[in-house]
């Protein structure tokens, strides 16, 4: 299947029914008076997560989507027929944008949830509303609602806890296809990756985290070369990146320059992304050089902490492993601790907002012309 990870699309919510003019007219009712009824709703336009579409692909070739329009009302104070919801079903970790401005308006992390894009028109009312004792025969009845429309962008950013970045061809692949089930494209040439790869990293048999291939970044990519920026997005969920570096690449008098140009082109596209907690690992030490690599760079920078690694003989696999595991657990007790304070943060605006709603209920209230007193 192709991978798509970003579709823009135009969507449009149902209009609502006109209420109908309508009198009644019976044998023995001289006088029936107005019973037009009210006119439907409109659809909504819902987008709702789910885990079963793997990609965006369904909406990189339909891009129009509009939600049917509620049905008229009709004579004896018949309602018109309400319309169904249009559900659009996007993959778990979509975040919905506004086209135009390009603010966020949903982020879809999990399975379940749903966010109503555009609002179904309300029907229109009919005459035997406007009915009164001064006016008994009202001739209009109201034009049901309009129906909202706008353009959004569909960004599909993988639910992946941890990623793997860095210049192509550098090992990243072959890394990823060793600790984990994927099976990524793996060759001697650049850019054998040409979209992420998923991968399930089993830690000790009970433990488990997911950690995501991107393809190679390289200088200049924030100007479109290479493959320029378009896949990090999918690095804004990761709680930890590992810088994955290649011993054949390193410059004795600065180690650490691929990792510093990486870091430029993470910062170009996302300030954010530097702030994420990182790992430095080394591939490829089953190759001649790579000792001497590892050396200079532990040389210059002596405390810099690196995970040599080496796919071919998995020399070093468990400990890189592990490591990833560990700030991936303090990346989720974050994430619990602030989903927390969100649900009790919403708690207290939703009790606030009832506590101004109800106001003195308690109170003893004197009775009005329409209250039944027993």
């Amino acid at each position: 299947m192709k991978f798509v990870d970003q579709a823009k699309i135009w969507v449009r919510s149902g209009h609502g029914g006109p209420g109908c003019v309508s009198f009644r007219r019976e044998r023995f009712v001289p006088m029936g008076g107005p019973d037009g009824g009210d006119g439907g709703r409109g659809g909504d336009v819902v987008i709702l997560a789910g885990d079963q579409r793997e990609t965006l692909l369904r909406y990189r070739f339909n891009q129009h989507f509009g939600a049917k329009s509620g049905g008229g009302g009709a004579g004896r104070n018949r309602t018109g027929r309400s319309a169904e919801d249009l559900i659009l079903k996007v993959p778990a970790g979509t975040a919905v944008l506004d086209a135009e401005t390009g603010e966020l308006l949903r982020d879809l992390s999990s399975p379940g949830d749903s966010f109503t894009v555009c609002q179904g028109g309300r029907g229109g009312q009919g005459n035997a509303r406007f009915a009164s004792g001064g006016f008994r025969t009202p001739r209009f009845a109201q034009p049901g609602g309009e129906g909202e429309e706008r353009r959004i962008i569909l960004e599909l950013r993988l639910l992946a806890e941890a990623a793997l970045v860095g210049y192509p061809n550098v090992g990243k692949s072959s890394l990823i296809s060793r600790i984990s089930a994927a099976t990524p494209k793996v060759a001697d040439y650049p850019f054998t990756t040409l979209k992420p790869v998923l991968g399930t990293v089993d830690v000790d048999g009970e433990s488990s985290f997911v950690l995501a291939d991107l393809p190679g970044l390289v200088d200049g990519a924030s100007e479109g070369v290479g493959l320029g920026h378009e896949f990090l997005r999918h690095v804004s969920r990761a709680g930890v990146l590992i810088h994955v570096l290649d011993p054949g690449r390193l410059d004795p008098e600065d180690p650490l320059r691929d990792r510093e140009a990486i870091c430029r082109e993470l910062e170009l596209y996302d300030p954010a992304l530097l702030r994420k907690p990182e790992l430095l690992a080394m591939s490829k030490m089953d190759l001649p050089g790579s000792r001497e690599a590892l050396a200079a760079l532990q040389g210059r920078h002596p405390g810099v902490r690196v995970f040599p690694f080496s796919s071919f003989t998995r020399e070093g696999l468990d400990a890189l492993r592990y490591a990833i595991w560990e700030v991936v657990k303090a990346f989720r007790e974050r994430e619990v601790e602030a989903a927390a304070k969100k649900a009790a943060k919403a708690a207290r605006l939703e009790g606030a907002g009832k506590s101004r709603k109800t106001g003195d209920a308690g109170a003893p209230q004197a009775p009005g012309p329409e209250t039944e007193v027993p």
